[in-house]
């Protein structure tokens, strides 16, 4: 099946206001944990996860880091503007690099109260931290679409952005909480792993991991892995279109270490994914292989996977999962990397087949939105089950709600 045919409303559901979790449960390991494997449903809490799990499987988690994206303005007239930071400017290699700039910063914002802003206007915020006087100031230099291009510069010049969003900004909570940011969401709207700065969404699935799951699964030699991949607001972004032909899929920025690679070629047992970023990075990664397995010679800035680009072409190629990450891994020898950086913009949907990937983790997710679409070309209508099931047992939903446990393969159906 081409996705591109497949219609929106042929995945939604009915979600009650009253399901969407407003706030995290006091323990992160307390949800609730849907286990879906060969057809049959069944529950636990989190803290037993371990328990489900297949020993000397691998567990792979995405290490992004949450940035207080949102910074509030206040105009001379008294006036709020919003500056949302949605992605670096084109100028910057990839996010770590804009993170670390000093003194002055380019980056593509949404604002809200845009109108009130007016061309060549300079916005101020002045904060105070641990005694030292911080001033940002931004400036509108050009106007996209659906976005700005901001300029935002500040004192003390040696500060990172990194650390300016810290002191000036606030964490962008998912519209659909529709609540304002509290304390508590600094520290629970961020995985206990988070390393390095970019998203404007958090890893949901990984949030409710804790040094005591962690310690369960070395009990069962689970292994660990870690990628990077940086969450965009387009995770949120809705599908208007009545076709997925009509929908442009987010690109988002992925940072893989070579020692992932060859973890991933010497593991041979099962494949878990937490979360559905994970997931994509990880299947993004074998088709980037693909790329490079049909043509060695590839440069880094034709890596990127573009949005069809699977269904149009690579797909046809039979190549293997070790053809595939073998050839990564000597690309970036051969290129003196040690980390892969790039963006995929792939969109898996009914008629993908997970080629890494044996399993996901993952929370609930809305209806019509790309993320449902993963999970349903992984359990095919069975997605359905899932959710009823979910309903009607009184799951927490979203961001901060419960989640699953999803078994979609070997790796024998993986080659």
């Amino acid at each position: 099946m081409d996705p591109r045919k497949l219609s929106i409303q042929d995945f939604t559901y009915s979600l009650p206001e009253d399901f969407i979790a407003k706030f995290p449960l006091e323990a992160r390991d307390a949800s609730k944990l849907l286990i879906y494997q060969n057809g049959n449903i069944s529950e636990d809490i989190y803290r037993n996860i371990a328990d489900h799990l297949p020993e000397n499987s691998l567990l792979i988690f995405n290490d992004t880091k949450v940035i207080e994206a949102r910074i509030i303005f206040k105009k001379d007239s008294g006036g709020l503007i919003e500056v949302f930071c949605l992605d670096p400017h084109s100028q910057y290699s990839d996010i770590t690099t804009a993170m670390l700039q000093k003194q002055h910063v380019r980056w593509k914002c949404m604002i809200g109260g845009a109108g009130k802003w007016k061309r060549g206007m300079q916005l101020e915020k002045k904060v105070s931290a641990n005694g030292t006087a911080i001033n940002l100031r931004a400036a509108i230099t050009e106007r996209l679409s659906d976005s700005f291009i901001v300029d935002l510069s500040w004192e003390p010049a040696n500060l990172s952005f990194a650390e300016i969003l810290h002191l000036t900004g606030d964490v962008p909570l998912p519209p659909y909480l529709k609540r304002k940011v509290e304390s508590i969401d600094r520290d629970r709207y961020q995985t206990i792993f988070a390393q390095y700065d970019g998203s404007v969404a958090a890893p949901t699935a990984g949030l409710h991991f804790t040094q005591e799951i962690f310690q369960s699964l070395r009990k069962k030699n689970i292994a660990q892995a870690f990628v990077t991949l940086h969450v965009g607001a387009g995770t949120f972004k809705p599908v208007k279109a009545d076709f997925m032909e009509g929908h442009e899929m987010h690109a988002e920025f992925i940072d893989v270490k070579i020692e992932f690679i060859e973890k991933l070629i010497n593991h041979k047992n099962e494949i878990f994914c937490v979360g559905t970023t994970s997931l994509r990075t990880t299947e993004s990664l074998f088709w980037i292989g693909v790329k490079i397995f049909l043509n060695n010679d590839l440069d880094a800035d034709n890596l990127a996977l573009t949005q069809w680009e699977v269904y149009d072409d690579l797909h046809k190629h039979q190549v293997s999962v070790e053809q595939s990450l073998s050839s990564i891994l000597n690309w970036m020898k051969k290129n003196n990397v040690d980390h892969l950086v790039t963006k995929t913009q792939l969109m898996i949907a009914p008629g993908y087949r997970a080629r890494i990937a044996t399993g996901l983790i993952t929370n609930f997710h809305q209806p019509q939105s790309t993320l449902l679409l993963l999970v349903a070309a992984l359990l095919g209508d069975g997605w359905r089950k899932v959710y009823d099931y979910a309903l009607s047992h009184h799951f927490r939903f979203l961001s901060y709600g419960d989640g699953c446990l999803f078994f979609i393969g070997s790796r024998e159906t993986r080659e």
